[in-house]
């Protein structure tokens, strides 16, 4: 995780960690891991050096961690989205992939289902829980409401979402991308390079992602009534949208955008009307904004996945060292092109 990404209730002294351990001595994080559960597959040379750090550092593995580990699977089920094609979808891929190979290092697999809606996918998690498939879920796509949450709290299940509450019961632990954080980025960099006049392309108002990205954008920019244009998300809808908007002579220094879509559709529009040098940044820094040369917000979904993994391991604990979950806001990051 970024070293700037805030943390509920962050201090700057932490407990030691696994990663910790591992550096000290001069090992992987599987090896310690291997050490602390399975000594036994391990060389004793190597066994006395970790065991020696984790004495010295005074690392002491959570008991979430130990209890998950020794179920029968030890393996972390996450739903997998069906393919809807658009631009966005490689982020969740990213995260993903990136879960995949940072639970392999800890000894765990990750087991991938699919579910159309809620009902299906609590449905699936009964069968794969029950049947001792799974021992703990990382949840995506959250929403207002999320009957998921309630259901594996009240079966004691481990689990961490991707994806805030928003306001709702977040006692459970959860992972995100501060969005806010990267529109502001975004803006200031617009504002410096381009004009005061810094519009913004959202989503309608109701999306948690959405008002959150907003959000960044309007606390920036010093004009109060600044141009806020809104798409369905959309190439297409987009550069209708800000076909109109040029059309209309309205007032456009940069364009800040709330995904790489909407990113793609706006320079489309903006080409078509002569102004191919309208700088436009959109969210998700994904393979279509690079081709086509667009700066977006780099959402690091692989510092999002090991810190999920960290609260689903119970390795990042409380700030009182207590065994209360975390939330863990990873700050995104500018790429310009």
């Amino acid at each position: 995780m970024s070293p700037h990404a805030p943390r509920k209730g962050a201090h700057v002294a932490r407990s030691p960690r696994l990663e910790d351990v591992a550096l000290a001595a001069g090992v992987s994080r599987q090896t310690v891991s291997n050490v602390i559960n399975s000594p036994d597959v391990v060389r004793a040379a190597t066994r006395e050096r970790v065991s020696r750090a984790i004495a010295d550092l005074g690392y002491r593995p959570h008991a979430a961690a130990r209890s998950l580990r020794t179920r029968r699977s030890s393996t972390i089920a996450i739903h997998l989205d069906p393919y809807a094609g658009g631009i966005s979808g490689v982020v969740l891929d990213r995260f993903i992939h990136a879960l995949t190979d940072l639970a392999g290092e800890r000894a765990m697999r990750v087991l991938l289902y699919t579910a159309r809606d809620h009902d299906e996918e609590l449905v699936r998690l009964r069968e794969l829980l029950d049947g001792g498939e799974a021992d703990a879920v990382v949840l995506t796509g959250t929403s207002h409401g999320d009957p998921r949450t309630l259901w594996l709290a009240d079966r004691q299940t481990p689990f961490v979402a991707f994806g805030r509450p928003w306001g709702e019961d977040d006692r459970h632990a959860w992972v995100d991308v501060d969005g806010a954080a990267g529109t502001r980025k975004a803006t200031q960099w617009a504002l410096a390079h381009a004009g005061p006049d810094v519009a913004f392309l959202g989503w309608p108002s109701g999306s948690g992602t959405g008002d959150d990205r907003e959000a960044g954008w309007r606390a920036t920019a010093p004009n109060a009534h600044a141009l806020r244009l809104v798409s369905e998300e959309s190439v297409r809808s987009a550069r209708a949208v800000v076909a109109d908007a040029l059309d209309a002579g309205a007032p456009l220094d940069a364009l800040v955008c709330a995904s790489d879509s909407l990113a793609v559709g706006a320079h489309l529009a903006a080409v078509a009307a002569g102004r191919a040098d309208l700088p436009i940044v959109g969210f998700d820094n994904t393979p279509a904004a690079e081709a086509i040369g667009l700066s977006s917000i780099e959402q690091r979904p692989e510092q999002v996945a090991s810190a999920a993994l960290d609260l689903l391991l119970g390795t990042r604990g409380a700030a009182d060292g207590s065994d209360a979950p975390s939330h863990v806001l990873v700050e995104p990051e500018l790429v310009l092109r």
